[in-house]
């Protein structure tokens, strides 16, 4: 036999072993990731930070967390909200897509914040007779909540933020708006 394949085979093999337990490595991490997560479907109420009670407009959301250390969650989320300005000539629609890191210093209790992308298109009154746009913009949010177990995989999610995003400019006057808004909901966290 050549001794050059010889020398070769204990190699090949010692990588197969290595590569076969690092892959049972990471399949059984994967289990333990997986049954970490939650997917949480909510529903909410945002208001700008510059209105009242009345701004207030009902939002809907879905989001999966999952941990990344004892007291480290992670979550992505999607939502959509509206909202009217100008007496009703503006109407700013919005899709926040956000990624978000929680600390989690007891189980139940979370705080923290994320960065976010926020598809807004600004729909003018027809009788303005101005297009609408549409942008993608940058955002940040802080916030936290509270997990309320209600069976052993199912829990009640109350959660708040607030969300920074910067001025942004209208064909209306006085042509610009403060899209910062506060958020509010309530979801159902199912464990899986």
């Amino acid at each position: 036999m050549n001794k050059g394949l010889m020398r070769q085979a204990p190699r090949l093999l010692d990588r197969l072993l290595i590569g076969g337990l690092l892959l049972l490595v990471l399949l059984l991490l994967g289990l333990q990731v997986a049954h970490a997560g939650e997917i949480i479907p909510s529903i909410g109420i945002t208001r700008p930070s510059d209105g009242t009670g009345s701004d207030a407009t009902v939002s809907g959301g879905l989001a999966f967390r999952g941990s990344i250390a004892p007291i480290l969650k992670s979550e992505v989320g999607v939502s959509y909200r509206d909202q009217e300005l100008n007496n009703g000539d503006l109407k700013v629609r919005m899709w926040p897509i956000t990624g978000s890191l929680w600390l989690t210093p007891l189980p139940n209790i979370y705080a923290g914040g994320g960065v976010g992308w926020y598809h807004t298109t600004l729909d003018y009154a027809p009788s303005l007779g101005l297009p609408a746009s549409t942008s993608q913009d940058f955002g940040v949010h802080l916030g936290g909540g509270l997990n309320v177990p209600i069976a052993p995989r199912a829990a009640v999610d109350l959660h708040g933020r607030y969300i920074f995003m910067g001025d942004k400019s209208s064909e209306l006057p006085p042509n610009s708006y403060d899209p910062d808004f506060w958020t509010t909901s309530v979801g159902l966290a199912i464990r899986f």
